[in-house]
C-alpha cells in the first residue's frame, strides 16, 4: 500500500500549493505517467508534449472517463463533463526528476506554473506537485481539489488497483480545501 503522507495538500502562500506523494516506483515507471500521453490519459489528461524547454502540451481532460468506469460529473460541473483541452507550455524538463509546464491556457512561463518534482526514497518514489503563480484563495481551492483527486488516481494506476471513479473521488474535496485554506 502506498504512503500518500498527508494526503492533503497545503497552502505555501496564497497564491502557492504543494503536495507530496510517496508512490510505487522505479522513477522511471512514474515519470512515463508524467509525460507519456496514454498513461497521462488515465490519471489526468491525454495530450501530445514535446519533450523541451519551450516545447508544445496539450492538456485533454475526460474526467468523466478516469477511473474503472465512466461516471457523470455533478450538476456544478457539468461544463467540464466530456472531452475538452487546453495549450500549455513545457517550462522544466530534466528526465527523470522534473517536469514542469504553464496553466490555464497561459502559453506564458511568466503566469501561472505547475512542476513536479520526482527523487528516489527508500524503494518508492516521492513525487512533490507544486502549483504556482495562482490567483488568490479561491484559485488554490480550486486547483487543489482537482490535483488532489487526480493525484489519488495516479496513486490507483501506479498500484494497479484503479478503484474510484473521479467523479466519486472529487465529491466533497473542493469543501475539504475551503475549511483548511480559509477556516470556513
Amino acid at each position: 500500500m502506498t504512503s500518500t503522507l498527508d494526503t492533503y495538500g497545503r497552502l505555501i502562500d496564497k497564491n502557492t500549493v504543494r503536495f507530496e506523494r510517496l508512490l510505487p516506483g522505479p522513477i522511471e515507471r512514474v515519470w512515463g505517467y508524467l509525460t507519456d500521453k496514454e498513461l497521462r490519459g488515465r490519471w489526468f489528461a491525454a495530450g501530445p508534449m514535446e519533450p523541451r524547454v519551450g516545447g508544445k502540451m496539450d492538456i485533454v481532460f475526460d474526467n468523466n472517463n478516469l477511473g474503472p468506469h465512466p461516471e457523470q460529473p455533478p450538476k456544478r460541473f457539468e461544463k467540464y463533463g466530456g472531452p475538452f483541452d487546453s495549450k500549455h507550455v513545457v517550462t522544466v524538463w530534466e528526465p527523470p526528476h522534473r517536469l514542469g509546464f504553464t496553466w490555464d491556457d497561459d502559453l506564458d512561463p511568466a503566469g501561472c506554473v505547475v512542476e513536479f518534482e520526482l527523487s528516489e526514497e527508500a524503494g518508492k518514489v516521492r513525487l512533490v506537485l507544486t502549483h504556482r503563480r495562482l490567483s488568490g484563495i479561491d484559485g488554490a481551492i480550486n486547483v487543489s481539489g482537482g490535483w488532489h483527486t487526480h493525484l489519488q488516481m495516479l496513486a490507483e494506476q501506479l498500484e494497479g488497483d484503479p478503484k474510484t471513479p473521479f467523479w466519486s473521488a472529487f465529491d466533497g474535496v473542493e469543501e475539504e480545501y475551503r475549511k483548511r485554506y480559509t477556516g470556513k
